[in-house]
């Protein structure tokens, strides 16, 4: 099997799955690449748009939201022949090129776009031979996923059929087979020996605070309150990841606090997540993924809304996790959680055992390889 992912420079998440995805299938001995699918647009669609996404999410929350609210309450703006569809679907030619050159069998789509543009590609290409699939990395069927035409639709949870179908995707299509995350978070280490490898007293407690790889939301008055308020056996881990202007002011605000590091970009967030007791981050598909796999408890942050008020609900449902509406309530939560709610950490713990899909990269994975099931599917098989 020679598989194309095709993802899209709009966050980390989809590049994230794309990358548990093709691990895996490198590891099974097939042939994997993953491509921007924006690329096929224009030479500079990919930065513009991956800039403008990074700017709205740290800086202007609110305009995403809206903006998802009204490809949600609007569906047909993404119908064949719109404007919106001419526009993302405008490289169809330059993508049955790259999979005719390529030799792909199989092509995962990682994004909703690219979903689109290779129903564009199959559609007007009707002898191109693939076995296409979508995989959504949120807990919910985002806008426009309906009016794509693959062959399989990876879903988080078998309990979310009802809503993918009722927006339009075949249920015979559908497989509840979980989001795909790396093999290094289903693996959950020693917590005593994760801590002791970070630099974090192993006696004490450790608090995580990461809001995705951009670094948004209120990261910076959170810090500052927790600062204030924390116990001498708390530390506090503040994740800026690549928001460089975030990490320089913190380092220079608490140089002289040892308690409360400062970190940019991490390259072992499985390691991190094994040496921490709670989880402090904003409902990323992706980043609820990975926590649930190393049945690391979470408060959620309600930074950025839109598809993350989807997810949010999701984990506040099924005891997986909890949340605050304002800066303060987020920190007392956490500290209170730290110091004597410790059944209420062991019961989220035990939910994220009931609902993990940990194993989601080898189902996927799997599944595609089969050649016996390369027709649709049926629910959760």
């Amino acid at each position: 099997m020679k598989t194309l992912i095709l993802t899209c420079n709009t966050g980390q998440g989809h590049n994230a799955t794309a990358a548990a995805l093709r691990e895996c299938l490198l590891q099974r001995g097939d042939t994997c690449d993953v491509t921007d699918a924006l690329i096929f647009l224009s030479g500079s669609t990919s930065e513009v748009i991956g800039k403008m996404h990074v700017r709205i999410y740290r800086h202007a929350p609110r305009v995403f939201s809206v903006g998802y609210r009204m490809a949600e309450e609007h569906p047909r703006a993404f119908r064949r022949r719109t404007p919106l569809w001419r526009a993302l679907t405008a490289g169809s030619r330059r993508i049955y090129h790259y999979l005719i050159e390529g030799g792909y069998d199989t092509v995962i789509c990682t994004h909703a776009f690219s979903a689109l543009m290779l129903t564009a590609v199959l559609e007007r290409y009707p002898s191109l031979q693939l076995r296409s699939c979508f995989v959504a990395t949120d807990y919910t069927c985002s806008p426009s996923v309906s009016e794509s035409d693959l062959d399989e639709y990876i879903i988080p949870d078998d309990s979310l059929a009802d809503e993918f179908a009722a927006c339009g995707v075949p249920r015979e299509r559908l497989r509840g087979l979980g989001i795909p995350v790396r093999a290094a978070f289903a693996r959950r280490g020693d917590k005593a020996l994760a801590k002791a490898r970070v630099g974090i007293p192993v006696d004490g407690k450790h608090l995580v605070m990461m809001c995705g790889s951009m670094g948004c939301g209120p990261m910076e008055k959170i810090t500052d309150l927790l600062a204030a308020s924390m116990p001498a056996d708390v530390t506090v881990s503040v994740v800026c990841g690549t928001n460089a202007a975030l990490q320089k002011k913190l380092e220079k605000k608490y140089t002289d606090v040892p308690s409360l590091r400062i970190l940019g970009f991490v390259d072992d967030v499985p390691l991190l997540m094994d040496s921490a007791d709670l989880y402090l981050t904003k409902p990323g598909g992706i980043s609820v993924s990975e926590a649930t796999a190393k049945r690391l408890p979470m408060v959620l942050i309600d930074a950025v809304a839109g598809c993350e008020d989807h997810n949010l609900r999701y984990f506040l449902e099924r005891g997986m996790a909890c949340t605050e509406s304002t800066p303060e309530a987020l920190v007392r939560r956490c500290l209170s959680l730290l110091s004597d709610e410790a059944s209420l950490l062991q019961s989220m713990a035990a939910a994220m055992e009931k609902y993990d899909h940990a194993d989601a990269a080898q189902k996927v994975c799997a599944l595609l390889s089969d050649p016996c099931a390369r027709g649709r599917g049926e629910l959760g098989a």
